[in-house]
């Protein structure tokens, strides 16, 4: 024990030193040490060697612990950290594809290993969006897939019922999640114990599409300039069995990306030069304006060129040739060049999600994680051959596996098909419902799309299921009431162009009497509106209530809620903090206004009654008349001051206005709105002429000896005030955008 002992002392100090070499020979000379955890946190050498990379090292281990016998080996490999992590656990989160492969060739049963948290090493290289670790393991695990051999799917949940593809969803990484969609397809349609699909997760995440991005006018054209490559399905068998272990096969490399760019160059160099020599017809790529097999087997199609495919390659061609030259852009270019991945890929994966579902509203609302047994289907309403709440199933047909864990009514809740059935249960065994609540109802994706604003996923959901228009979640609101509540201006636009639903749309009500024109005129704790400023908040509210209001039906305008109230009613009840701090916020910014306008006007007026040169003095008729009257920078000076003394009364009118209004609810439409826009372009234009003014009228002084330096000096002078007047263009600039603007415009999330 002593000498094993001593071992393992020796056996951590040449890890953490990274002699290899004596850590293989003590691994020789001591089987025992194979097995033991040498770190607090109970990893072993092995578990060490696949944290720092060590491909080779780690293959000259396995085959140390494999010279006394295959058993004793596998439960070396099986050896667990505190966590529960085995190397292959390690060696999947890294991303390391040479290491999973040595691994897992040794027993495939490794890649189903659990660890604390009820995570494989499938499950982790998901999760940590490492595709080519994926791709090995899942081709070590199912070597052989037939249609009549599915894969394995014990290793593709944890314990909170997440699957691979929730994780690789909701780590926005795409590319994985579509390889994960073509290798396991009955993975589109599982839920979590929060009744979450992988549809949910997208239509909760804007920002992974075009909808739900902004982009300025600069980046919008580099988007669209921008091509992306759509995702294929790979083959993964053939690529990790076929090929020979490689030490740079791994997901996390530390080759610049311009060396990624280059080899790109090449690839597409002898793509473009192999489409040249062989006709699109006899190609047997896939057709780039379907992302599929070719049109009509193979034949041109009339409305495109025969080298359409070329022409694309060649533009592809030296958009990458411009990347390299630029370093792939600088980090802004980069960004967008992920935006437009994210988008394009995004896109790709919501139609394989809805190309795989069997019916749109699934019935599983979640439950315990799997066990190791297996991976059961989840029963949908085309599953049944009878009505729901039947209990009879296709002849042949798995029926699903039920978690019989919790209290006699939840265990009900969860085998309930339908609310008539649960009630029955509740009935019969005498519960009250007011002591155990029934299971939440989780809104479809439609419902948590139309929430976020995600067109994409709203169209291609109506264009596959348009009865999912109609759908409902537990508070009785619609997509319609939805999309108003959230304030989806695109979204709703949408829904006013499907005549065929707007009248059943259009006249519902939540469960609380509240119509689509409650719901535009209850003001949230959120500020939806891409806008500073109360007043412009409150403008945009306004418009919000009444565009919606346009679109309603005309009973509905005076209709009353469940609390007696109506739509107008609520309106001025929810937004009564909103206008008293959208009144106090014009009141300041117009007494600040008003006073630079005030002593503009007065240096206005004394420039304009001061003549510069000074009149004729003599008898003559010329006499009062300016001495520099015939200079055109006279002229300039006498124009310019008359201008800044206009525009600065009429700022101060607009200003004080203002501040005598009302401050209406209505007031904050247009009224209030154009008075401050008409006082801001006063304002901008008296400043503007007062330094045109004062720079003519100075000109006189330096025209003779130093109009040289005339431009110099009178740009140093305006710089301070041209930089308060950049600093109040935005304001500015807002305002003139939420005056001009019918539909107000919905604000995200930077991305």
């Amino acid at each position: 024990m002593e000498e094993y002992e001593s071992n393992k002392k020796k056996l951590f100090s040449c890890a953490m030193k990274g002699e290899w070499n004596n850590v293989i020979k003590l691994y020789k000379d001591d089987r025992n040490l194979h097995k033991a955890r040498i770190t607090r946190s109970g990893q072993t050498a092995l578990h060490i060697a696949v944290s720092d990379g060590k491909e080779n090292e780690v293959k000259q281990m396995l085959q140390v612990m494999s010279q006394k016998d295959q058993p004793e080996l596998v439960r070396a490999l099986r050896t667990q950290n505190h966590r529960g992590n085995t190397a292959l656990h390690l060696a999947a989160s890294m991303g390391n594809a040479t290491i999973c492969r040595i691994i897992a060739s040794v027993e495939a049963t490794l890649v189903d290993v659990r660890n604390d948290d009820g995570e494989t090493p499938l499950f982790l290289a998901a999760l940590h969006g490492r595709k080519q670790a994926f791709l090995c393991l899942h081709s070590i695990r199912n070597p052989n897939i037939t249609p009549t051999t599915p894969p394995v799917y014990v290793n593709c949940r944890r314990k909170n019922g997440d699957t691979i593809l929730h994780c690789a969803i909701n780590g926005d990484y795409f590319d994985l999640a579509f390889q994960i969609i073509h290798l396991y397809e009955d993975l589109a349609t599982r839920v979590n114990e929060e009744g979450l699909s992988p549809l949910h997760l997208l239509a909760s995440k804007p920002s992974a599409f075009k909808s739900g991005s902004r982009l300025g006018r600069i980046e919008t054209i580099i988007y669209h300039c921008i091509y992306v490559e759509k995702l294929k399905a790979e083959n993964p068998a053939h690529e990790h069995q076929t090929r020979p272990i490689s030490v740079t096969d791994s997901d996390s490399h530390d080759c610049p990306d311009n060396y990624n760019i280059l080899w790109n160059v090449f690839s597409l160099i002898r793509k473009v030069v192999t489409a040249a020599r062989k006709p699109d017809a006899e190609s047997d790529a896939e057709d780039p304006r379907t992302g599929g097999s070719p049109v009509d087997g193979g034949r041109p199609n009339p409305l495109f060129p025969v080298n359409y495919a070329t022409c694309c390659n060649l533009i592809r061609f030296f958009y990458l040739v411009l990347m390299t030259v630029l370093g792939k852009g600088s980090e802004q270019l980069r960004n967008i060049y992920r935006k437009k991945e994210t988008h394009t890929w995004s896109v790709q994966i919501v139609k394989e999600l809805l190309q795989r579902a069997a019916f749109y509203e699934y019935l599983d609302n979640g439950g315990e994680p799997q066990e190791d047994e297996g991976f059961h289907r989840t029963t949908s309403f085309q599953d049944l051959s009878v009505k729901p709440g039947s209990t009879k199933v296709k002849e042949n047909e798995e029926i699903p596996k039920i978690c019989t864990k919790g209290t006699p009514i939840l265990v009900a809740a969860r085998t309930a098909v339908n609310k008539e059935t649960m009630e029955k249960i509740v009935e019969l065994l005498a519960i009250d419902k007011e002591d155990e609540q029934l299971p939440k109802r989780r809104e479809t994706p439609i419902l948590v799309a139309a929430k976020n604003g995600v067109m994409e996923i709203i169209k291609k959901i109506v264009e596959l299921f348009p009865v999912a228009i109609q759908d409902m979640n537990e508070e009785k609101k619609n997509i319609v009431l939805l999309a108003v509540e959230h304030r989806q201006p695109h979204v709703f636009e949408f829904l006013m162009e499907k005549n065929i639903y707007r009248e059943s749309l259009f006249h519902q009500v939540d469960k609380d009497g509240n119509s689509a024109l409650h719901l535009a005129a209850t003001l949230g704790d959120y500020k939806p509106w891409l806008i500073p400023g109360e007043a412009l908040q409150m403008q945009w509210e306004h418009k919000w209530y009444k565009f919606v209001k346009e679109a309603m039906p005309p009973d509905f305008f005076g209709r009353y809620n469940n609390k007696n109230e109506t739509s107008d009613a609520v309106f001025t009840k929810t937004h009564k903090n909103l206008t008293k701090s959208a009144a106090e916020w014009l009141n300041k910014t117009s007494e600040s206004c008003s006073v630079v306008a005030a002593l503009i006007a007065t240096v206005a007026f004394a420039t304009a009654a001061t003549v510069p040169g000074g009149v004729k003095q003599d008898s003559g008729q010329d006499s009062g008349h300016p001495i520099l009257e015939d200079e055109p920078e006279f002229q300039v000076f006498a124009i310019a001051s008359l201008v800044a003394l206009g525009f600065s009364i009429t700022a101060m009118v607009m200003f004080l206005s203002i501040l005598t209004s009302r401050f209406q609810e209505q007031d904050f439409n247009k009224n209030l709105p154009r008075k401050l826009l008409v006082g801001l372009t006063s304002l901008f234009m008296s400043i503007a002429s007062m330094l045109v003014s004062f720079c003519a009228g100075h000109f006189f002084v330096l025209k003779d000896e130093l109009h040289y330096l005339a431009l110099p000096i009178y740009v140093a002078t305006c710089l301070p005030v041209t930089l308060f007047v950049l600093g109040q263009f935005p304001l500015y600039f807002d305002l003139l955008w939420a005056t001009s603007t019918h539909v107000p415009q919905r604000s995200y999330r930077p991305t």
